[in-house]
């Protein structure tokens, strides 16, 4: 553990950079402590606050300007991909175009501090087309927020986290390990998590080609769309589906018989919003409701039709 420290201090500017382009880049490796430690050790490092605070912007700029670009590129697909990877899958990509359309590239200010929002804002960003200046200048001012108050923190605490370092160093291999410890626990709790999401969410769902061959025969069910408005205007919806927000959920029921034949769509993995919205409409006495195996994209593959 002494060795670590050293090495902090020696080459800390390294050491926050290549984390902080990491975890930006989506890699499950928290920067946050580092940047604390960096902090703490401002006295003894061999680096100054201001050239530690560029290294957290650059590292942040580089690697969210990668999602940015392929947001541009790729589009949806993008985001997709980063829900897919997501610990949080159901909320990733929704709760991020909620907070994204409601305050805009302003809300890269604070993105970093907010669990799961950062990759996802910045992918988002270039989906929707926000110009680039503007995105740079949000994204690396927040980046230069996020950074400044683990530092500062560090900083302002450093003789307690200088005290949590010595006791790891005089712990020597097994301070190591407890850290590395701390850490696969970390990601083996999360990812628990999501598994036990998608457990709980199981239930029977109702296939594209028989969603599609009910509506041929003119007995189509109720079909609730519970992706964002930014998703229905960007890449369509399945024709007469309706919108339901998940925040809102009890204001677009009203006028729902609880015998109705219900199928509900998202676009996430697992079909985790829609199984969700359909265990909240079964528990609100809901009987005949199923979520739509794969969801939009399954509707696409298929060549189905879209609305706009």
């Amino acid at each position: 553990m002494g060795f670590l420290i050293d090495l902090i201090e020696q080459y800390g500017l390294i050491a926050v950079f290549l984390n902080v382009l990491g975890e930006q880049g989506g890699a499950p490796v928290p920067a946050y402590p580092l940047m604390l430690i960096a902090g703490a050790l401002l006295d003894k490092g061999n680096y100054q606050l201001d050239q530690l605070i560029y290294a957290v912007v650059a590292a942040s700029v580089i690697a969210d300007l990668f999602w940015y670009e392929a947001g541009r590129r790729y589009g949806d697909r993008v985001l997709k991909l980063l829900c897919r990877i997501s610990l949080s899958p159901d909320s990733c990509v929704r709760q991020t175009e909620s907070i994204y359309s409601r305050w805009g590239p302003a809300s890269l200010l604070v993105a970093k501090f907010i669990p799961g929002f950062a990759s996802i804002a910045t992918a988002l960003a270039g989906v929707v087309g926000t110009p680039r200046t503007r995105f740079l200048f949000f994204d690396a001012v927040g980046a230069a927020l996020w950074g400044g108050s683990a530092i500062g923190l560090g900083y302002v605490f450093r003789d307690a986290v200088q005290d949590v370092l010595a006791v790891l160093e005089r712990l020597g291999q097994i301070g190591i390990a407890l850290a590395v410890l701390a850490f696969v626990l970390f990601i083996a709790v999360k990812w628990w998590q999501r598994a036990r999401l998608f457990k709980q969410l199981r239930m029977a769902r109702i296939g594209v080609a028989e969603l599609a061959k009910l509506i041929d025969a003119g007995i189509a069910p109720i079909v609730l769309d519970v992706r964002s408005a930014e998703s229905r205007l960007r890449t369509g919806f399945i024709p007469n589906s309706r919108p339901v927000q998940l925040e809102n959920l009890d204001a677009g029921l009203a006028d729902l018989a609880r015998d109705a034949e219900i199928v509900v769509y998202c676009t996430c993995p697992n079909e985790v919003s829609a199984a969700r919205v359909a265990k909240l409409l079964m528990q609100r006495g809901f009987v005949r409701v199923r979520p739509l195996e794969g969801g939009l994209d399954a509707w696409i593959a298929e060549g189905l039709a879209l609305a706009a």
